[in-house]
């Protein structure tokens, strides 16, 4: 009896038992907090090589093959396995970016139908959602250039907590190019 009262005052071992409790918890806040900083850093890197990348392709002559590596340089950098998308659409004013293509609304429908008219703003023949067209554009064109990023987290911490081992990343950025040459027109058509 006596034997069992002392046992249970005995208070040595108590703070390795505690910290069983509280140590997995803590490493797996600490590698959240990691893994969040390492994708802001990422993001931030990211969003400085789009900034500079396409400042670089609004002036006439640069390459977009070269703009991309010097994108892809920097990212690979912080993220060694990343694989980047890149992908540009051109708009004829920083307005049209994401704008659907006019129309004529004849049947008051909502919907460009029935041979409504409607202006082909990039020129593929038909009625779309989005104005833009692939590429670099003409001078002063609106340049919406986006790149996305997707790479392997470096901590395991995504699968503890459910989420994917990888992580994806979209920035983009939208300049107007220099005027060195003459803005394409676009063409007026009928809805299908």
């Amino acid at each position: 009896m006596i034997r069992a009262m002392c046992l249970a005052r005995d208070a040595r071992g108590v703070t390795a038992v505690e910290f069983a409790l509280v140590a997995p918890v803590m490493l797996m806040t600490i590698m959240g907090l990691f893994d969040m900083g390492h994708a802001q850093y990422t993001r931030a890197l990211l969003e400085g090589a789009i900034d500079k990348a396409s400042r670089a392709a609004t002036v006439e002559g640069s390459s977009t093959t070269s703009i991309d590596a010097r994108v892809t340089t920097v990212v690979k950098q912080i993220a060694p396995s990343a694989t980047l998308t890149f992908n540009r659409t051109t708009y004829s004013d920083f307005s049209d970016v994401g704008m659907p293509e006019d129309f004529d609304d004849v049947d008051k429908d909502g919907t460009c139908d029935n041979g409504e008219p409607f202006e082909d703003a990039n020129g593929n023949g038909t009625y779309d959602l989005d104005r833009g067209k692939t590429g670099n554009g003409g001078a002063r064109d609106a340049v919406l250039y986006t790149v996305s990023v997707s790479y392997k987290r470096i901590l395991p911490i995504g699968r503890l907590i459910g989420q994917s081992d990888t992580m994806k990343l979209s920035v983009t950025s939208v300049l107007r190019n220099q005027p060195y040459g003459i803005q394409a027109f676009t063409e007026t058509k009928n809805c299908p």
